[in-house]
Formats: C-alpha cells, sequence, structure tokens
C-alpha cells in the first residue's frame, strides 16, 4: 500500500480540467472533462488511507471509499468499481451531482490537514463511466426467481435503488411513475450540465435488462388506486419525491413572468431531451434575452441560474437572505456560477415584485444576520429603510419543496402522514400506517439529496424482503 498510496504530499490535488467558461455557456454539456486512466490513478493515491475514514462515516450510502481509491491507484479498475456499486446503487450518477464538498471530501482527513481533498466524486465517476464502456456493468441475475412481486411508486433515486436491491433478491418488481421517462429530478430537475441525461437512460435500459418492469405515464390515484396496487402485489413502496413548490407571500407574486423553479427546469430539460414544450417555446419559460432573478440559495436555484446563463439571457442575479457561507447549496457550484457570469446580490430579501402585468423589478431589502436560531443558523433581520430595485423580466422562485397531499391524491385517506405533510413511517422498519405499505426518499423525510433518497430506498429494499419473506413464511405454515 504505501508504494501505491499517501501520495498527498507530493502530489497536488488536481480536479478534472473545466471547460471554458465562454464555451460551457453556450451549450449544456457537462462542464467536466474526464480523467485520463493516468491522472485518475495518480490522484486515487493521494489518499491517506486513514484509520477512520471520515469520508466513508459523512456518506450517506457508506461507500468503502478507501478501499476503492487504493484500488483504482493500483490499476485494478474492475475490483474498484465492484467495491463501489456494492454500497451505492447509481455511483456514476453521485460522483456527477454529490455535493462532495459537503460530505465526503468535506470531511476529509487530508483536507483538514490543509493538503487538499481527495477528488473522490471525479474518481467514483471515472470508475463507473469505464465500467460501462468496458461491459463490467451487467443486468441483475438474482440466485433464484420468487413469486411474490412488489410494487413501487416512483422511479426518482430512492424507488430506483429499491427495485434494484429488491430484484437482486428474486423479487418481481414494477415500477409506477407518472412520467413518461425514468429518473424523476435526475431526468426532468437537473440540468445536463450537471448530469447529461445519457448517464440515467443507460441505467434505465440496464434496469429493464434485469427485468424490472416500468409502467410509465402512470398516476396513482388517477389510472389506478393505492388499494389496487396492495391487491396487486405483495408489499407496496411508496417513493414518490417532493414537487409541491414552496411559495413566498409577498406582493406581485402572482404576475404572469414568476414561475416557480421545477417549471422552469423541466421546460429547458424536455426541450434538451426533444419535446416540444409550448411555454418554452413561447418564451414564457425561456430566458433568452432577459434579465432573469432567481429567489434562492440551494442547489435548485444554482441550477436555474446557469440554466438561464445557457439560454442566453441578458442579466442573471442571484437573490438570498443569507451569505455565501450560510448558503445550503454546494459551494462549488455557487463558484461555477460565478465563472460563468451570475450576480449574487446576498443578504437580501425579496419585498415585492413589482409591474403591472408582469414583473419588471424585484423589490428587495438588505438583511441582518442576528443572533443564531434553535437549528443554529442566524436568523435574518430586515434593516429598515434599506429597500432597492432590482430589474427583472423574469423571476423564478427556487425556495424548495413540500409534499404534495398523498392521502387525497391516492385515495387513501386512511394513509397516514405527519403535520408537515410527509409519509408517517415506522422508522425500523418504513412501514406505514398501513400494513404492507412501505415508505421512503423525500416523502419521508423532506426534501433532501439524491444521495440520501438512494440509502433510504435501500433500507426500505431491506425491510421489504424481510416482511415479504415472513409473509412467505407464514402462509406456508398455516397450509401445512
Amino acid at each position: 500500500m504505501a508504494s501505491k498510496m499517501l501520495k498527498f504530499v507530493q502530489l497536488e490535488q488536481q480536479l478534472p480540467e473545466k471547460r471554458e467558461v465562454a464555451l460551457r455557456r453556450q451549450d449544456f454539456q457537462e462542464i467536466y472533462e474526464r480523467y485520463s486512466a493516468p491522472k485518475a490513478a495518480e490522484q486515487a493515491s493521494r489518499c491517506s488511507q486513514c484509520g477512520v475514514p471520515f469520508c466513508q462515516v459523512h456518506c450517506p450510502v457508506n461507500n468503502n471509499i478507501p478501499d476503492w481509491l487504493m484500488l483504482t491507484a493500483e490499476g485494478r479498475l474492475e475490483e474498484a468499481y465492484e467495491v463501489s456499486q456494492s454500497t451505492n446503487n447509481f455511483p456514476e450518477i453521485c460522483g456527477r451531482i454529490c455535493p462532495q464538498d459537503r460530505l465526503c471530501e468535506g470531511n476529509c482527513v487530508i483536507e483538514q490537514a490543509g493538503h487538499g481533498t481527495v477528488t473522490i466524486g471525479s474518481v467514483e465517476r471515472y470508475i463507473t463511466d469505464t465500467a460501462f464502456e468496458k461491459g463490467w456493468v451487467r443486468p441483475i441475475e438474482p440466485p433464484q426467481e420468487r413469486e411474490g412481486s412488489v410494487g413501487i411508486i416512483g422511479a426518482g433515486p430512492a424507488g430506483l435503488a429499491a427495485a434494484e436491491q429488491l430484484r437482486k433478491q428474486g423479487w418481481q418488481v414494477h415500477v409506477y411513475d407518472r412520467y413518461d421517462r425514468v429518473g424523476g429530478l435526475l431526468i426532468y430537475g437537473i440540468p445536463n450540465f450537471k448530469l447529461e441525461k445519457e448517464v440515467v437512460l443507460r441505467r434505465w435500459e440496464m434496469m429493464q435488462r434485469s427485468k424490472i418492469h416500468f409502467h410509465m405515464n402512470t398516476e396513482i390515484g388517477r389510472d389506478v388506486t393505492l388499494a389496487e396496487l396492495r391487491q396487486r402485489h405483495g408489499a407496496v413502496l411508496i417513493a414518490t419525491g417532493v414537487y409541491q413548490a414552496r411559495d413566498i407571500k409577498v406582493p406581485g407574486i402572482g404576475l404572469a413572468n414568476v414561475v416557480p423553479a421545477l417549471d422552469y427546469l423541466v421546460a429547458s430539460n424536455r426541450t434538451g431531451l426533444g419535446d416540444k414544450v409550448e411555454a418554452f417555446e413561447s418564451g414564457a419559460l425561456n430566458a433568452a434575452g432577459k434579465k432573469v432573478v432567481v429567489i434562492g440559495g440551494g442547489d435548485t436555484a444554482m441550477d436555474c441560474v446557469r440554466t438561464a446563463v445557457r439560454q442566453g439571457a441578458k442579466a442573471v442575479r442571484c437573490l438570498y437572505r443569507r451569505d455565501r457561507a450560510n448558503m445550503p447549496g454546494s459551494q462549488r457550484e455557487v463558484a461555477n456560477a460565478e465563472e460563468e457570469g451570475v450576480q449574487f446580490i446576498w443578504l437580501a430579501a425579496p419585498e415585492a415584485v413589482l409591474g403591472d402585468r408582469a414583473a419588471s423589478h424585484v423589490r428587495a431589502a438588505k438583511v441582518h444576520l442576528g443572533v443564531a436560531d434553535s437549528t443554529g443558523r442566524q436568523t435574518p433581520q430586515i434593516l429598515e429603510g434599506s429597500s432597492f430595485n432590482v430589474d427583472a423580466d423574469l423571476v423564478v422562485k427556487a425556495l424548495g419543496f413540500d409534499p404534495e397531499d398523498l392521502p387525497a391524491l391516492f385515495g387513501a385517506p386512511e394513509l397516514g402522514v405527519t403535520r408537515w405533510g410527509t409519509v408517517k413511517v415506522d422508522y425500523r422498519t418504513l412501514m406505514t400506517s398501513l400494513d404492507g405499505v412501505f415508505a421512503a426518499g423525500d416523502i419521508v423525510r423532506g426534501a433532501s439529496l439524491v444521495v440520501w433518497g438512494i440509502r433510504d430506498g435501500r433500507d426500505a429494499a431491506a425491510s421489504i424482503d424481510s416482511y415479504l419473506k415472513a409473509k412467505l413464511a407464514g402462509a406456508q405454515q398455516a397450509a401445512e
């Protein structure tokens, strides 16, 4: 190990090269180039192989990061892929969109020692992309086929991770989703410059080859009820995610050119996929030639501002009521946005959207961060007399997401929910108030990261597997 690893003293951190700003502003291609094989091995060799791997501790799926870094440094890439995919169903996706600066890389020991973190995400992406190219990623072939089936509502990260895990156990898996493509926000919410859609679609193809059955354009409550799914399958998993956009209560928010972030991003992504989107073609959800103001400071806001740049906006500004250090989004994404010409207006709280029929300005007030609240974050306090106006032809609200009213949508008033609208579960099993109905992902924990959705889906699959086996054993005992 010593001959290959612990090179952080001799070798500097080097991320994959970024495409030039002038080029990447003009298209939606991913901004990072891919490591060459020698460069991936070199950067992986910087790992200190520390006794307590804090990178792994702070990874929601507990990836065995030091081991697959060592295998990469030694050129044993197929083994590195096997180790990586053993804990993460979609490492090629997490390597691209996880906020590594807040998770694994942010807690890397050599980062804390001042040597610059190991580029974990970039190596993870390299490993899995190589595995797809080499044919190491193969369809699931369970050791035995089981007669029982599972219905999964939602083809996002949690639902797909659960589907793979259950298929590995031999269960017949059926995934139901309201959209026409698999992936949820991976397809329709996250722009190509972070996650090219081919990456998601090739995973969908592999899952189909694994004999996971997909029922697209199927809305629960409209096309099939939850009760019918319960009769059809031995267990049901609710993994819908959260799609209801949060709003802001200020005057003028209902003007015609004030739009939710998801509507804006879906229109852009569908257009990129070749779909005809009337609201995009009419200009209602197209930033070309406009002065754009995005309200919010999370990763969705970063997706919106960077999309607006690529659509040819005249100016792009982001209003956020806290400072840069308190932004919930990835700092790496903020830096990318700044490079691409986005102007951030920190410590600014929207007071109103001004205009007659359409917005012409956003009025905001300057903010002072006061004492910390119960969450540990400083409370924004408006400074009197500090109002100012920002020109705006298009205002995008990127304020986060809340759950939809699932009991009403599903026609299942007996489905228990919390006071926040998330589905109530027994956290030991992830089973809901309905026997045999489980829930996982954002619909349980609230809007969160893709990697947490994967973790939750895996945990739910383990509980469902145990539930179905116990149910089957009970039926066999009763028959005897």
